[in-house]
């Protein structure tokens, strides 16, 4: 008789909710040393280490198209995993999660626009105010304790990653310049692997795994951002649903996702905020302060987040659409929203790509990111504590 499968204790997503809030506050740490580095006297081995080659590319490179590929690849996992057997599996339980994402990435898009109506060349950073950082949200809501009720540091994961979902859509469409036809046919071949893989169930690990680099290998040579291969070989591992009952950690989805999440949450992300978020402040007058780049960022996700988020969750509780997340106050869902004005990794990561690695625009961009990023951050815990 064969054994049965082994079985989670708890579901997923309330462990994950623990190990990302910690990868949150390393995260936070990471950002603060990166902060320290280019604005003390290690500012000049800070950034020459950023640019050391290694081999095609410099390590800031590796970092932000190898490592950060590993990143989506359980960005993937978690997508797949939700909305095939978890918080997200229905379509009931889509629409407030998908609305209040769907609002907190217009509204913040719309916020960028109108300060940057009149400078054409930030026009093309509209998406970086769009994004949620959930490992820093739910790290500064573990600061928190009790005094958040379980629904909202839910509710902010499904927001999350539907937000991160919509992000990968952006990345695909938007920021894709020159595409190599051979490279791509070779994509599109790996990724008929991938989905033949998965056709036949195949449990072990290790085949997608290795499609997965050769795919990452023919993706950034065809002039599509190479992150986007974790994504498609995340979706090809097969998870097996389990309505009703804890999930089977037996499925090859699973087994990645729990094997990654304490790696990117301990050491990925935190290396990519450490190599992104430096900022030499040194030499910046306080002008730059109301540059309509570090303005359409900061307000857009200090303000337009709330705004769409709140907005559109209040909307459907008032019109019977859907109910008020248990236990939670409009206060407490208001603060909630707030910290889904912490862009930080993703609007990082767009910042790079809409406006090229190491530009001025990019450094200016950083600025409305972390500025936006804190203040969301610690007016949303202010409001929460309360």
């Amino acid at each position: 008789m064969r054994p049965p499968l082994p079985r989670i204790r708890f579901t997923v997503i309330r462990e994950l909710l623990a190990s990302q809030a910690s990868g949150g506050q390393v995260l936070m740490m990471a950002a603060a040393a990166a902060m320290f580095a280019a604005n003390s006297v290690l500012s000049e081995q800070y950034f020459h280490l950023l640019h050391l080659p290694l081999g095609p590319m410099s390590l800031l490179h590796w970092i932000n198209d190898g490592l950060m590929a590993v990143f989506f690849l359980l960005v993937g996992c978690e997508i797949k995993r939700e909305f095939v057997d978890g918080e997200m599996a229905t379509w009931p339980r889509r629409i407030l999660p998908g609305v209040a994402a769907a609002a907190g990435m217009a509204v913040p898009a719309l916020v960028f626009l109108a300060f940057n109506r009149a400078a054409p060349g930030n026009i093309n950073g509209w998406a970086i105010p769009t994004a949620t950082d959930i490992a820093f949200a739910l790290g500064v809501m573990a600061l928190l304790g009790n005094r958040v009720p379980a629904s909202l540091k839910l509710l902010l994961t499904a927001i999350a990653v539907i937000d991160d979902l919509g992000a990968i859509v952006v990345i695909a469409a938007v920021y894709t310049e020159g595409v190599d036809l051979a490279a791509l046919a070779a994509a599109a071949g790996l990724c008929g692997l991938l989905a033949l893989l998965n056709w036949r169930r195949v449990q072990l690990v290790w085949p997608y795994l290795l499609v997965g680099i050769a795919l990452w290998v023919a993706v950034h040579a065809s002039g599509i951002h190479a992150t986007l291969a974790g994504v498609i070989t995340a979706l090809a591992l097969p998870i097996q649903p389990s309505p009703g009952v804890p999930e089977i950690r037996d499925s090859p989805l699973l087994r990645v996702e729990h094997a990654l999440a304490p790696i990117v949450g301990f050491a990925i992300v935190p290396i990519f905020g450490f190599a992104n978020a430096g900022v030499d402040l040194r030499d910046l007058s306080l002008n730059i302060a109301f540059d309509p780049l570090v303005l359409g960022i900061g307000f857009g996700l200090l303000i337009g987040k709330q705004a769409g988020i709140f907005g559109s969750i209040m909307a459907l509780v008032r019109l019977n659409i859907v109910d008020m997340p248990a236990n939670a106050s409009p206060r407490q869902l208001w603060g909630m929203t707030l910290l889904c004005g912490i862009g930080f990794t993703m609007s990082l990561f767009i910042a790079a790509l809409a406006y090229g690695t190491g530009s001025d625009q990019e450094a200016t961009a950083k600025l409305g990111i972390i500025a936006g990023s804190l203040a969301s951050a610690l007016i949303g815990l202010l409001v929460l504590r309360r």
